[in-house]
């Protein structure tokens, strides 16, 4: 869904990219700011996902404010939790979700060139792009 964006003097734009509608708000709030960062981060790095990171870290963010409000659980041990979260994550992704390529069939192979192609850059075109890879 395209969102229409006016600003203070009055000039619009229309995106459904959600780094743009992001990059476009004028945003004080630390946590906030970071969200910001993180999604222009993504949208360089990678030029798609930006909502669902944002989604994602907002979610991580709300769970630890709700934890520290509670007064339960000191922030620097949230956040080594989730360094610990993030070394068990990435070390079961290496383990349990890593294949030999040389054991891949070309058709595999062609969609998984497809899967990550198809973002808004590429889009229809991931097919051709698939099959030159």
């Amino acid at each position: 869904l395209d969102k229409m964006l006016v600003d203070d003097i009055g000039d619009v734009l229309i995106t459904n990219d959600g780094a743009t509608i992001l990059s476009q708000l004028e945003v004080e709030h630390p946590a906030a700011r970071v969200l910001v960062d993180l999604a222009q981060l993504q949208d360089s790095e990678v030029g798609d996902g930006t909502t669902s990171v944002v989604i994602v870290a907002a979610e991580l963010l709300r769970r630890a404010n709700d934890l520290v409000r509670t007064g339960s659980i000191h922030p620097t041990t949230i956040i080594s939790g989730y360094r610990t979260a993030l070394k068990a994550a990435v070390s079961f992704l290496k383990r349990e979700m890593v294949l030999n390529v040389d054991t891949l069939s070309d058709d595999h192979l062609t969609n998984a060139a497809k899967t990550a192609m198809s973002s808004k850059i590429l889009g229809k075109e991931s097919d051709f792009f698939a099959r030159m890879a």
